[in-house]
């Protein structure tokens, strides 16, 4: 049976003359968690919205189930999006919200009242059936915009960078729950974010693009531990790219050994050091001038800014990528 439930072929697209994606070719298999994982500007949006039917690439064809849908109107897609605002309706309260893609197709009102009170219970917000959108926390309205999509029975749900508003403890409570819920419901999840550490915590697999193409397309541990290129050592994670002669190759900043911790045999100069999301960074410079990264966990190291040590890695750790530029 062959586990492949929508394909994107050869998409093209230019806004004033600009191209936004340059032939993406990406075939996604039913129950997965697949993220597009991309800075801004790099297409990831622009994909997800022909998918849905909101914009029609130039070049290109949008597969699902086996049925060309790139000409259907997008209520005619068995596709539900879930954008960053979650765009509830704020006079409607939460079950009128759920249930309102049922109401629009005239399912009996029995039904509708048994397949919401379904819906949250499975988002855990069953006692909140009554309340309005503005008397519900941002991780709730998120829920409850899930719940709404959901309920339809989707073959494919997409996500527009749905946790961007939330804080950061909450978004990543939501990124276990968002993930949970997936697994449970069996539906194809197409994810948006820009945010590397969110599609390494959620993802069955991860699409990296990068100015309208798809760098890599990999498990996340392929993308951290074997990128392809050096944009995906550099966005996934935190890499050092060396470039000696006509090799490429890039080393994560954990992987970098400082005095004492291995073979170490580049003289290097502190250049500087921070604190941020949990680690400490550590910038040497080189005598040949390049800047190298290391990183640990901890707040700060008994190393002082100006004073000379030795860095270096296992060659294991030295992973060849095509060089892009980046």
């Amino acid at each position: 049976m062959n586990d492949i439930i929508l394909q994107l072929q050869d998409l093209h697209k230019k806004f004033d003359g600009t191209g936004v994606l340059n032939g993406v070719n990406l075939d996604i298999h039913r129950a997965e968690f697949i993220t597009l994982l991309g800075s801004s500007g790099c297409g990831k949006t622009t994909t997800l919205r022909i998918i849905a039917g909101l914009e029609a690439p130039d070049q290109g064809r949008v597969i699902l189930e086996g049925q060309d849908i790139t000409d259907l109107e997008p209520n005619k897609r068995n596709v539900n999006t879930v954008f960053q605002n979650y765009a509830l309706f704020p006079h409607m309260n939460v079950e009128d919200n759920v249930g309102y893609g049922l109401k629009i197709k005239k399912v009996p009102k029995a039904e509708i009242a048994r397949r919401v009170g379904e819906m949250l219970k499975l988002v855990q917000l069953e006692e909140y059936g009554k309340r309005m959108p503005d008397q519900l926390s941002g991780g709730q309205r998120q829920r409850i915009a899930i719940a709404r999509a959901v309920i339809n029975e989707p073959r494919v749900l997409l996500l527009d960078e749905p946790l961007g508003a939330l804080d950061l403890k909450l978004r990543r409570q939501m990124q276990l729950e968002l993930k949970r819920l997936q697994k449970k419901l069996g539906i194809t999840f197409i994810y948006i974010t820009h945010d590397q550490e969110e599609a390494i915590n959620m993802s069955d697999r991860i699409a990296v693009m990068n100015q309208g193409v798809l760098e890599q397309v990999g498990t996340p541990n392929e993308i951290y531990y074997r990128p392809r290129t050096s944009y995906v050592a550099d966005f996934v994670g935190n890499a050092n790219i060396f470039r000696k002669g006509a090799e490429t190759f890039a080393i994560r900043t954990e992987n970098v050994l400082l005095e004492g911790e291995g073979p170490c045999v580049h003289e290097a100069v502190v250049a500087e050091k921070s604190f941020a999301g949990g680690q400490l960074r550590i910038l040497f410079t080189l005598s040949d001038g390049q800047k190298i990264t290391a990183s640990r966990f901890g707040i700060d190291a008994d190393i002082q800014v100006g004073s000379r040590i030795k860095i270096g890695w296992l060659p294991e750790h030295a992973v060849p990528v095509i060089d892009d530029g980046q």
